[in-house]
């Protein structure tokens, strides 16, 4: 039975809201799953994503696959981090208070970089709702080009095809 870590639509029409589940391979995607894991709303900037990390690891060590858009949030979370710093505890490349002194650096920064990022997307936000909704057309003077064609009379130019028919 291959077990799998996908997303669970929920939510209305054009408002999607997924629940991050470990279920069966072979059930339907909105189907019976084993356990769910969290949610996941990409409506808001940045993306709300609420996972229980300990679950998430517990099945990712029991072989759970991810699917590509459940395993990119489990990256953006830390939980393939941390699976990545205690499999280099097992082989004994260092131990795990090392490790969760790494984890937890990490995850201080990844914090404070998507603070940043809301509070750029909520001033980008305000600054657009104070901006007014009709721009100030400037008026700008209208050059128009000289014409240069050479202008013949049309008796002139009888007067040559008739020349040049003789």
């Amino acid at each position: 039975m291959a077990v799998k870590m996908r997303l669970q639509r929920h939510g209305s029409k054009k408002r999607p809201f997924y629940f991050i589940v470990v279920a069966d391979g072979r059930s339907p995607r909105d189907g019976k799953f084993i356990q769910k894991l969290g949610t996941y709303n990409p409506l808001t900037v940045p993306a709300t994503v609420q996972v229980d990390r300990q679950k998430a690891l517990d099945w990712l060590q029991k072989g759970a696959q991810p699917t590509d858009t459940v395993r990119r949030i489990l990256s953006f979370k830390g939980v393939l981090f941390l699976k990545h710093l205690l499999r280099g505890v097992s082989l004994g490349l260092f131990d795990e208070a090392t490790a969760m002194e790494k984890f937890t650096k990490w995850s201080v920064e990844h914090d404070a970089h998507v603070a940043k990022r809301q509070s750029a997307h909520k001033k980008a936000r305000m600054d657009s709702r104070n901006a007014p909704v009709v721009k100030r057309v400037e008026s700008t003077p209208v050059v128009e080009a000289p014409v240069q064609a050479e202008e013949t009379p049309a008796a002139e130019v009888t007067q040559e095809e008739t020349k040049t028919e003789e």
